[in-house]
């Protein structure tokens, strides 16, 4: 896309799993242990859908999708314990840090929206409480009570521009996705998306992003009227 179909914006949005922690693959492990007790295959169709999906949607379609024999409330508790286990050490992409202190260095508000429960969101910054603690506030899509419906339904970035204190338009607001569903739900909400997908994500399932990256680190954030990066 060209430089001139970009827009000016003032705020930011991130989603975390993918984009900012190097979560995804953790998850991936997780479902597949949990398929394996059931003789069950993961397939990549599967793991595409639960992209950006909240945690009760991702274990109604795991159960789904595999056949698994137990209900949602058993899969999300096993999913949960292996979870707890191993997401305390997942590390940050390449490029995050830089572009959020960057972006808090320059006074552009930013905020966290992410599909995640509130408790999975704090197992996950054990490591990187000093970076976290930079976002204006944080919208955790599974146990949030103002978003109604998940990715890709609107709603979480919606109630996210609403909570910064001068409630930005959503066309002055830029997202940060790696999954379909959080494209999709930015676009809905009149939000312009820059997407750094998993490298297993279909091109036409990127069509929706404004701007598709391979990493944080390619982000030029000038294109969007932002402050430059200073190196």
């Amino acid at each position: 896309m060209s430089e001139t179909k970009f827009k000016k914006v003032t705020h930011c949005i991130f989603d975390m799993d993918g984009l900012l922690l190097d979560t995804e693959s953790i998850y991936e492990e997780v479902i597949r242990q949990i398929a394996q007790e059931y003789d069950k295959p993961y397939p990549i169709e599967t793991r595409l859908k639960l992209l950006g999906t909240t945690e009760p949607r991702t274990a109604e379609i795991v159960v789904t999708d595999l056949g698994l024999p137990i209900t949602t409330e058993e899969f999300l508790q096993k999913f949960h314990k292996l979870c707890r286990e191993r997401l305390a050490d997942c590390p940050m992409k390449k490029g995050a840090e830089r572009l959020l202190r960057h972006l808090h260095k320059h006074n552009i508000p930013f905020c966290l929206a992410t599909s995640s429960g509130q408790d999975m969101v704090e197992i996950k910054i054990t490591h990187h409480q000093e970076i976290f603690k930079l976002f204006h506030h944080r919208v955790c899509g599974s146990t949030d009570p103002d978003v109604k419906q998940g990715k890709p339904a609107p709603d979480i970035f919606l109630v996210a521009a609403s909570r910064f204190p001068d409630k930005p338009d959503p066309s002055q607001c830029l997202v940060f996705e790696d999954a379909p569903n959080g494209v999709k739900g930015a676009h809905s909400a009149g939000m312009q998306v820059v997407m750094v997908p998993d490298e297993r994500v279909p091109l036409e399932m990127c069509a929706l992003a404004t701007q598709r990256i391979l990493s944080l680190e390619q982000f030029q954030p000038e294109l969007f009227g932002l402050p430059p990066f200073d190196n």
